[in-house]
């Protein structure tokens, strides 16, 4: 696990950026691994910059998002389809074939998440962006007495809810999302996780200096053997 402590969000942006854009242009059929909320909106705008100044193209990579929520409409403006695309997809030249969704809105959620697994052993991720929760939360799995395996449906924490709520400022924010878990995430090739602000810095404490432990599921990151953790000060500042 390597740490890289930055003074803002916006230089963590650029450095994630420039991993990423070294590792689309030595492998143009790249397997990414995407994140939605605040943490990797500035890493999303350096790669559209990068795009839109020549230095990149996505037209060959296929993407993999982390999770989605169940029972919300796709183009919701909640909709992390409608994030991915509002944020990076729109912007740059990734085919829609190549962009691939947990659907929370399937009928049956546990073929759904098979389906998932599936491609997801067929296409092993090169690079896997996360943020964390405040809770040590991953992708959706949120904290548990058990870390889980492949994608699944979960009930999300209150502290989850009440974090995301503020987005939903029209329909109620779901109470259930589709998510990765964490041995699919830990399969990933190599693990970028960012995290800023003074509220994330209990989790960072637990992620590199608890135990490993799925009640702190960012915990597990510890056992990969290729993770870069990118922070700026004060989600640091318990380290």
């Amino acid at each position: 696990m390597i740490l890289h402590i930055f003074n803002n969000a916006e230089e963590i942006g650029k450095a994630v950026a420039n991993l990423i854009i070294e590792q689309v242009n030595e492998k143009p059929d790249s397997v990414l691994g995407f994140a939605t909320g605040a943490s990797p909106v500035p890493t999303y705008k350096s790669l559209i910059k990068a795009y839109n100044k020549g230095k990149v193209s996505f037209k060959d990579i296929t993407t993999f998002n982390l999770d989605e929520y169940c029972d919300l409409p796709k183009d919701d403006k909640n909709s992390y389809y409608t994030f991915m695309h509002e944020n990076l997809f729109n912007h740059i030249d990734v085919k829609e074939e190549n962009v691939n969704f947990l659907n929370g809105n399937a009928e049956d959620t546990d073929a759904e998440c098979v389906r998932y697994d599936d491609l997801l052993t067929e296409n092993k991720i090169d690079i896997q962006l996360l943020g964390v929760g405040r809770n040590g939360h991953i992708g959706f799995n949120e904290p548990s007495n058990k870390f889980t395996k492949g994608s699944f449906k979960v009930r999300l924490s209150q502290s989850t809810i009440d974090a995301n709520s503020i987005y939903f400022d029209e329909n109620p924010m779901p109470h259930y999302a589709l998510t990765m878990g964490t041995v699919s995430i830990m399969k990933s090739k190599q693990i970028i996780l960012i995290a800023t602000g003074r509220g994330k810095a209990d989790a960072i404490d637990g992620l590199v200096n608890g135990d490993i432990t799925p009640s702190c599921p960012a915990s597990v990151l510890q056992l990969h053997p290729n993770v870069h953790i990118f922070l700026d000060k004060a989600a640091a500042s318990l380290l």
